[in-house]
């Protein structure tokens, strides 16, 4: 990693923790900073803030003393999950504080190069292949994931040395709290309408995404869906050299698809009926990680084996198991309507629904059209069990089922679906009414299937 000396004795508020705060303190900590960590979880029930104490950080614990910020520090690193409309945050925006998160810190540090990658959907799927196309075929790693995908970016960028690539996935939060932070190949996969209760409306939530190109110059490169006049029109708010990717070839620039073929530029480089996961999202998914790939010089050779042979990531549309007939699906990353409605397209088979999570005031009328079309039966749970039962009727389904949770969904599912179905789990809603977290709902989804059907997933490779 890069010895920088920017935070030297310099005292640095960390507000929140979890994984992204844990880091964030660990690493300003080794650089010099003088550190506070303000976490609302009282000490006694807080492991993570116990560990950075014994690592001697100051740690308050417990609540979010405003005050606390009239001791004079110079930034404040804040967990991206803490809105702007915090007390903490507002206090020190009018105190002029600089207000970063933790990808902010890790890309200062970093020694090698920057790939990030960003949008509604398709994040993870995009970075995993982006990763894996890089690595194809070579002796030692020479890229590593990090970021929303699971492992803090600011861990990562410790280990990466000259000559490797951090392929980074980043949320709207994160870039929200970046101000330096330039990837030498930045990737938007999609915009649609999300995370509006934090952002406040679609022009924020836009404008924090398209933070990933603000810092990039000529020497840099902005990879972008190229099928929608709106992403398009975002293409022309970079200086950085911009390379389409189009699934309805509407630009022969970058990659696309020609006669069922994905291509980049004039070269043929894989069948779309090879490419292992399903659903024409993760066909947008490939021709995205392809452009990366070739803008690094990967071979066409290399670039196909992956699509060839990569199963899918763990809780987007991950194949579980199929038994009886039936194909068992896990879509737990699908928090919100356009997820979902991506996931209904993806299948030919009739699909058994499990649906329904965090009511955040949304209804579900735009996925009527969807399920009328691909949907046999519904089964509803959570807060939002009644509005999905809503649009399932609309939708002219006959058999809709309402219960309390996950298992008995599942149990339920099972029972109404026959040989041939796709028993999907795509929920259209975040998991925070019954789950700490869309993992654990669909580990729970997984572990239910596999008691049922008596096998053990089957995991991605």
């Amino acid at each position: 990693m890069k010895e920088i000396t920017d935070y030297q004795n310099k005292k640095v508020i960390v507000l929140g923790l979890a994984k992204s705060g844990v880091n964030a303190a660990l690493l300003l900590h080794k650089l010099g900073a003088l550190v506070t960590v303000n976490d609302r979880k009282p000490l006694s029930e807080n492991p993570e803030a116990q560990q950075l104490v014994e690592a001697g950080i100051r740690v308050i614990a417990g609540s979010h003393p405003v005050e606390l910020l009239d001791e004079d520090f110079t930034m404040m690193v804040k967990n991206p999950g803490i809105p702007y409309t915090n007390p903490m945050v507002r206090r020190a925006q009018e105190l002029k504080l600089p207000i970063i998160t933790e990808p902010e810190l890790a890309y200062e540090i970093l020694d090698g190069e920057f790939i990030g990658v960003t949008g509604t959907n398709g994040k993870t799927t995009t970075t995993t292949l982006i990763n894996l196309m890089l690595n194809e075929g070579q002796k030692e790693p020479r890229a590593f994931v990090a970021g929303n995908i699971g492992v803090p970016a600011s861990v990562v960028a410790q280990t990466i040395t000259p000559g490797q690539t951090m392929v980074t996935e980043l949320s709207s939060f994160q870039l929200l709290g970046t101000t330096k932070l330039k990837p030498h190949i930045a990737v938007l996969t999609n915009i649609y309408e999300a995370h509006l209760d934090y952002h406040g409306n679609r022009h924020n939530y836009i404008e924090a995404k398209m933070n990933i190109v603000k810092n990039q110059t000529t020497a840099d490169y902005f990879v972008i869906n190229w099928d929608t006049e709106e992403w398009r029109a975002l293409s022309k708010r970079t200086a950085a050299q911009v390379v389409p990717f189009s699934r309805q070839g509407l630009s022969h620039d970058g990659s696309y698809v020609q006669d069922g073929w994905i291509y980049f530029q004039t070269e043929k480089i894989c069948s779309v009926d090879l490419i292992k996961i399903p659903g024409q999202h993760n066909v947008e998914n490939a021709l995205a990680a392809t452009a990366v790939a070739k803008i690094k010089g990967v071979s066409n050779e290399a670039i196909a084996n992956v699509l060839r042979t990569f199963a899918g990531v763990r809780h987007r549309i991950q194949f579980v198991e199929e038994w009886q007939g039936r194909r068992f699906y896990n879509d737990s990353k699908a928090t919100n309507i356009e997820a979902t409605t991506v996931a209904l397209q993806s299948f030919e088979q009739p699909i058994v629904l499990i649906a329904g999570g965090l009511d955040r005031g949304f209804v579900f009328d735009e996925l009527v059209p969807l399920i009328k079309g691909s949907v046999k039966a519904m089964v509803v749970y959570g807060e939002t069990a009644d509005l999905m039962k809503d649009a399932g009727e609309k939708a002219g389904v006959t058999t809709i089922v309402k219960v309390d949770d996950l298992v008995a969904a599942t149990h339920k599912a099972v029972a109404l679906s026959a040989p041939n179905d796709v028993v999907l789990l795509s929920p259209a809603a975040a998991s925070w009414d019954q789950f700490k977290t869309f993992e654990d709902r669909g580990d729970l989804f997984i572990k239910t299937v596999e008691e049922i059907t008596g096998k053990v997933e089957e995991q991605a490779k």
